[in-house]
């Protein structure tokens, strides 16, 4: 069944408020909507003033089997003291609540704000806890979730692309060449992501919260195998080489407070940047029938966002094929 005509697709106050009290809790208050597009999220608080995040998954994403081991990451990482929310379970254990069609889960709200990443003891600090994360990541494989594989997925995102009617004839044909020569940038380093883990999968600045250089990570909806340093490299912003150099410095020190971190990793940065992007444009053209993706991104419609994403892309490509890029790390 297509989100367009899924219960998810008709999420109103009412409907979430029953669907949380259909598990036993009791809302006060009407739910506040938070910034989520590829599920829908809402604050919610109960007669014992907890506050919740509650979380009703997009039909056919996940399956019920992934979205578990998701749970069960958490609470793995809850019971070793790491910082992050696990999902509430009723008194049968159950995290992943099925209600009117819909999938549902509860997490305990984490306050904060968002780390500077300018400020190297948050550097350090978040450093600190995703070294916390891999340490227990380590111990065990997802059997469900799936393993970060970049030439497999950047070619999903390119025929994303291409089976589109969003470029024009001249764009098409930029893109076609461009996004090639990127898929065939990333073939060399295929044999590297065999070494993985079961990482949070998208840790930018959005899913980071805390206060007084102590961080929490929240939103592992993309857990997945992969690399270490998947969970490192968003958190390197800087441009000039010696404030580089400084964000680096300070994320592997904070890092290896809790495990070595394989400085061969590196390498991937760049291209693990590339299929980022070619992903992130993708995404939107695959949700853009989800009446929230219009309003939110209505730039998508624009010939002159895919002209910049054409650069964007090229940049990048001259960027991998460029040996000394590695350098700037």
């Amino acid at each position: 069944m297509s989100a367009s005509l899924h219960p998810f697709a008709e999420l109103s106050p009412a409907r979430v408020v029953g669907a949380i009290e259909s598990l036993g809790l009791w809302l006060p208050g009407e739910p506040f909507a938070l910034n989520s597009y590829e599920n829908r999220v809402y604050l919610v608080h109960d007669d014992e003033r907890r506050r919740w995040v509650a979380k009703f998954y997009r039909p056919e994403r996940w399956s019920d089997a992934q979205i578990q081991e998701e749970h069960d990451f958490l609470e793995e990482l809850s019971s070793a003291s790491v910082a992050v929310a696990a999902p509430w379970r009723n008194d049968s254990g159950v995290s992943l609540h099925h209600v009117e069609g819909m999938r549902l889960a509860l997490f305990p709200q984490l306050p904060g704000q968002a780390p500077e990443l300018d400020n190297p003891e948050h550097l350090f600090a978040l450093g600190e806890v995703v070294g916390q994360v891999h340490e227990i990541g380590q111990q065990r494989a997802f059997d469900h979730r799936r393993r970060l594989a970049p030439t497999l997925m950047a070619n999903e995102a390119r025929q994303t692309i291409l089976s589109s009617q969003w470029l024009s004839q001249k764009q098409r044909a930029v893109y076609e060449r461009v996004s090639d020569a990127l898929v065939r940038c990333l073939e060399p380093h295929e044999s590297a992501f065999k070494r993985c883990l079961r990482v949070h999968g998208d840790l930018h600045i959005g899913n980071i919260l805390g206060r007084d250089s102590s961080f929490a990570l929240v939103d592992f909806d993309d857990a997945l195998m992969a690399p270490a340093v998947q969970d490192l490299w968003m958190l390197l912003t800087a441009q000039g080489p010696e404030e580089r150099q400084m964000q680096l410095s300070e994320v592997i020190e904070g890092y290896e407070q809790a495990l070595e971190f394989d400085r061969s990793e590196l390498a991937l940065i760049e291209p693990l940047r590339a299929l980022r992007l070619m992903r992130h444009s993708a995404w939107l053209v695959a949700r853009w029938e989800d009446p929230a993706f219009p309003t939110a991104f209505p730039w998508l419609a624009d010939a002159g966002y895919w002209d910049g994403h054409l650069r964007e892309l090229e940049q990048q490509r001259l960027a991998m094929s460029d040996e000394r890029w590695l350098a700037r790390f």
